[in-house]
């Protein structure tokens, strides 16, 4: 289940980032990219 949710935070994060070229708040949209990157990486590949 870690893995899935793993795969599925990175996957919104990539998201995110084609979110931030047409936003206005690149700041929020950055530090949730940066918690969704860091929270499927822990849950992905760590054990």
């Amino acid at each position: 289940m870690k893995k899935l949710i793993g795969f599925i935070a990175f996957w919104i994060a990539v998201g995110m980032l084609l979110m931030l070229f047409l936003a206005r708040h690149y700041l929020i949209g950055l530090i949730i990219i940066a918690l969704l990157l860091l929270i499927g990486y822990n849950f992905y590949y760590c054990d």
